[in-house]
């Protein structure tokens, strides 16, 4: 196996020029990403137009890659450009619904769609960096018709267990954000009774800029959309300017011509860690943190990422000056993510051991010099 991960990461010439420790901001994308772009912008540089039937096939196709990578099917799944469009998308459909339940750690997406339209959020505590299940039980938490919660923390990377936020749902949504976890942890929507999931495709799944997708369940399928547009119903082609029939699937929040470059871009990205596995990306995630978190703690430095089962590939360390610890890991060809407490380290597949001692070396020159 530590052939395969060596081998993989030739794929990602960002690797050849950086310590790349930077995937819960974006991750430098993999040469078949690079490559499926390429091939349609030629297609278009020659052919124009003439092949539109055939991207709106791949575009199916991806719809169905993606629907495998969360456990859903085809028809709940639409794409947006970022989770920011998708939660807004969700906000339409459930706001009405009622009051919010969310968290002290939530990135504000997640949130102030909700706050925007005037819906209340009660915010719950968290214990030691941890966002407690239990505190959203109907018998402890505030009233509220949603919980939405972020997969993965962007702040502390503090990984949730969705199956126990499904089980205590109890008749409320659970809305999910999955920026921080999907292409590096496995996701079941379906099992784990998430009613809504937005992701996008910068950041673990490798796949650029400008495309994400929606989960929407059956019973929000059946919602009406607040927002449409001419493809959003059946038999687009006769143009009837008065009357229309919606689509009954989630394609229905597709509004006008797809983005199809960087639809292309994460359908290839997709495919790449389908291709590997995402139970083994997640294996290797949670070995080299596990790596970078024993070297940080024999270095006397302050971890406040939370360890055990909420563990992800986020690590905030506590440092002095962050951004002078930030440019001075820079200058050394190391990327992290400045933090007010310190410094955020990701950890993804396509890291390896040499890269976190390179890491570790550069904080130890910089806070316990010889």
């Amino acid at each position: 196996m530590a052939t395969l991960w060596q081998e993989l990461r030739r794929d990602f010439p960002a690797l050849d020029r950086y310590v790349y420790l930077n995937a819960a901001a974006a991750s430098p994308t993999p040469r078949p990403v690079r490559e499926a772009v390429t091939t349609l912008y030629r297609e278009l540089e020659i052919d124009g137009d003439r092949r539109w039937s055939a991207w709106l096939e791949r575009r199916e196709q991806i719809r169905g890659s993606v629907a495998r990578l969360v456990g859903a099917t085809p028809d709940e799944i639409a794409f947006v450009p970022n989770t920011s469009t998708g939660i807004n998308l969700i906000v339409d459909l459930i706001g009405d619904d009622g009051p919010v339940l969310s968290d002290e750690l939530e990135f504000p997406t997640v949130t102030l769609p909700f706050v925007h339209r005037g819906i209340p959020v009660h915010f719950l505590p968290t214990r030691n960096g941890v966002v407690a299940v239990a505190d959203f039980a109907l018998d402890h938490a505030p009233g509220a018709a949603t919980i939405a919660i972020s997969h993965v923390q962007f702040s502390n990377g503090c990984r949730q267990d969705l199956a126990a936020f499904g089980a205590l749902k109890a008749g409320r949504h659970l809305v999910v954000s999955g920026s921080q976890s999907v292409g590096a942890f496995p996701v079941d929507v379906r099992r784990d009774g998430v009613d809504a999931l937005a992701t996008a495709g910068h950041k673990w799944l490798c796949a650029g800029h400008g495309a994400g997708f929606v989960y929407l369940c059956r019973e929000l399928l059946r919602r009406p959309p607040r927002t449409l547009g001419w493809l959003s119903v059946q038999n687009p082609f006769a143009f009837d300017n008065r009357t229309y029939r919606l689509l009954d699937s989630a394609q229905r929040h597709e509004l006008g011509c797809p983005d199809f470059a960087p639809l292309f871009a994460l359908g290839a990205a997709v495919d790449y860690l389908q291709g590997i596995g995402i139970e083994a990306i997640s294996e290797r995630v949670l070995a080299l943190n596990r790596q970078l978190t024993d070297g940080l703690t024999r270095l006397g430095l302050e971890v406040l990422s939370p360890g055990g089962p909420h563990r992800s590939g986020e690590t905030l360390v506590a440092l002095p000056d962050p951004g002078g610890a930030t440019a001075f890991l820079e200058a050394r060809g190391i990327l992290v993510t400045e933090k007010p407490e310190g410094v955020r380290i990701a950890t993804h597949f396509y890291n390896n051991q040499a890269d976190i001692e390179r890491c570790l070396q550069a904080l130890r020159d910089r806070f316990h010099p010889l």
